[in-house]
């Protein structure tokens, strides 16, 4: 009861066999479209939000999915799918047939005139455009606005874009013509324009969410159906989007910088893309009034739900979110608590962001650190900095837990191809070959679960499967305390599984019904309150 129901929902998954991308599973979904609705669809507005992924840099929402992330506000906690929902609430209004696509991992927040409204009714491309400083310019795509269409002024501008630079550096965004010159951009200190303040004035127009009209969908539809099946990864805005507008050209076709594999196809898809769109028209809505907001790493979650953020202001976000706290939190502001129950005597540390759990009396978290979907009934010092998320594993029929624990900071994404060079690879502060020393694990490629030799983090069978949720957090703050203090704890007794299998054999009812216990405990005491 928690989703407006006069919403039809579809959830698509990619089809089986290799990664296709976001511009695969866009082209795939309106495929699924018109198979559950047939012509019905040529008349719908569409909100396409890209929720797959492995979540890596925030694996905490790698079990259940980016768009369901809880966000410490709303009672019973909004996820990332209300907030979505919320946000783009007046755009079907002013919106002809077609497709909004937007990721589950970024926000964005616009503040426009009373009379002004962001209407998508053009044929071709509409994309929202946010200024935003040089340096997220080169992580983002960035539009080139025509001069001839575009003052900078007021809050909502109608502009068409001469062409879209995937990714660029910062020469490319200066010699294209992409970087501008703010009049009106509120400078931090209030006095005049002297200082760095000059240099913050130059911004560039980025990308977030676009839209494509009924009749360029289906376009991008029959060649879907025509290349039969697809072999490579497709970027929805790095591929479709630097198609567009009269300064395209193909050169990035060929361009493998950006790619997770090279693909002998991709350049051919491409190349393809590039002959069906180009000359589509790529309008932009410049919403100088804006902020574009990214929660996709642990850095990012961490900042932006506990710190002093401009997102927390905006949204106002919740030191404590439908949860059970007891009153003697001192150090309240700094915390972010969602949907979880703390026993008094509990000591939680700034900055911490604990969701979905049951923390007891006798359990201190340190700072900075991330504690999901775990049941922790024992005395234990968790330390700062430490990313702990349980989830739940249906092995042979059985349900049993397995608890990932790593430093926030460690990278999930590295991998290497060699055995040999696993020393390479940081597990809280320590090589892993050390690591795996004071477990008593061999390192051997049987340690690691990928089929295509990738060696990393993600694949490395490490986390002891246990038979309770308590227990599995137990065994595996065990391990990273033998880190800590260069100990020995041996593992070799236990099943471990890698993360990348976790996914694989995750028991989503089982977590979901964890959830709910606490829900359900969260609503009783809230009733006894009451009476």
């Amino acid at each position: 009861g928690e989703l407006p129901r006069g919403v039809r929902y579809l959830v698509c998954a990619d089809p089986p066999g290799p990664r296709i991308g976001n511009g695969g599973s866009t082209l795939h979904v309106l495929q699924c479209l018109e198979e559950q609705y047939g012509d019905q669809w040529t008349s719908f507005t569409v909100l396409l939000i890209h929720s797959g992924g492995y979540s890596q840099r925030l694996p905490n929402a790698s079990a259940l999915g980016k768009i369901f992330t809880a966000l410490p506000f709303g009672d019973p906690v909004y996820q990332m799918l209300e907030l979505k929902l919320a946000m783009y609430i007046d755009f079907p209004l002013h919106m002809k047939p077609g497709v909004l696509i937007t990721c589950s991992d970024d926000i964005e927040l616009y503040s426009t005139g009373v009379t002004e409204t962001i209407t998508f009714d053009k044929p071709g491309f509409t994309a929202l455009a946010h200024p935003s400083d040089l340096a997220v310019g080169t992580t983002h795509g960035v539009f080139v606005l025509d001069p001839s269409s575009f003052s900078g002024k007021g809050g909502l501008e109608y502009v068409s874009c001469h062409r879209f630079l995937h990714k660029p550096d910062v020469e490319t965004m200066q010699q294209s013509g992409a970087v501008h010159v703010r009049g009106e951009r509120p400078q931090l200190s209030s006095s005049g324009n002297h200082g760095d303040s000059g240099m913050a004035s130059e911004c560039v127009y980025t990308d977030s969410v676009f839209y494509i009209d009924h009749s360029t969908a289906k376009q991008l539809l029959l060649f879907y159906k025509q290349m039969g099946t697809l072999c490579c990864e497709i970027d929805a805005y790095g591929d479709f989007l630097q198609a567009l507008g009269p300064g395209a050209t193909p050169d990035y076709t060929k361009s493998t910088s950006n790619m997770s594999k090279e693909d002998s196809g991709l350049v051919q898809v491409r190349q393809q893309l590039y002959s069906l769109l180009q000359g589509t028209a790529l309008n932009v809505v410049v919403l100088n009034n804006s902020q574009f907001y990214h929660i996709g790493t642990t850095q990012e979650y961490l900042f932006h739900f506990t710190a002093e953020s401009k997102l927390r202001f905006e949204l106002d976000l919740q030191p404590v979110a439908f949860s059970i706290f007891p009153d003697a939190a001192n150090t309240l502001d700094q915390l972010s608590i969602m949907q979880s129950i703390l026993e008094p005597g509990c000591v939680i540390g700034p900055g911490s962001v604990i969701e979905y759990s049951r923390i007891g009396p006798e359990v201190s978290v340190g700072k900075g650190s991330i504690v999901s979907g775990s049941n922790i009934n024992f005395i234990v010092d968790i330390p700062s900095d430490c990313f702990l998320s349980s989830v739940s594993v249906k092995i042979n029929d059985r349900v049993e837990y397995v608890t990932m624990v790593f430093s926030v900071g460690d990278d999930l994404k590295k991998s290497v191809k060699l055995l040999s060079d696993i020393h390479s690879l940081q597990f809280f502060g320590a090589s892993l070959p050390e690591c795996l020393d004071l477990w008593s694990i061999e390192a051997s490629d049987q340690l690691f679960s990928s089929e295509d030799t990738r060696l990393g983090l993600w694949t490395a069978k490490i986390f002891p499967v246990c038979s309770t949720l308590s227990e599995s957090v137990r065994v595996s703050l065990n391990m990273l305390n033998s880190v800590q203090h260069m100990s020995a704890f041996k593992l070799s007794s236990f099943q471990l599984l890698s993360v990348e299998e976790m996914l694989t054999y995750k028991d989503v009812e089982d977590m979901l019904k964890f959830r709910k216990e606490i829900y359900d405990e969260i609503c009783l005491q809230r009733q006894k309150e009451k009476s």
